[in-house]
């Protein structure tokens, strides 16, 4: 097995928790027990990840799990600031 396969292994592994996310943030309508900085800090990972991939040349099938992922992580911070919203102007919520 190559590093790069085994870098991708665990991008998929780490990666299969955040689709789970958003479907739970969604479900939940809050942003109570979300928080944007850690949102923030993961996608500030992937986007060093990203870099370091590009500057080293390792453009290959791991780069593309680190966008997907990077991709899927963003889709939380738009569900936060919905869910935001949510709190913001639902009265269940206060």
């Amino acid at each position: 097995m190559t590093a790069e396969f085994l870098e991708m292994i665990m991008l998929i592994c780490f990666g299969l928790s955040w689709p789970l996310s958003v479907w739970r943030n969604i479900k939940a309508r809050s942003a109570k027990n979300m928080s944007l900085q850690f949102i923030l800090l993961i996608c500030f990972g992937y986007v060093a990840g990203i870099t370091a991939k590009i500057l080293n040349g390792s453009i290959n099938y791991v780069l593309a799990v680190y966008i997907i992922n990077l991709c899927i992580v963003s889709v939380n911070i738009a569900v936060y600031f919905v869910n935001r919203r949510y709190d913001k102007y639902t009265p269940l919520h206060k």
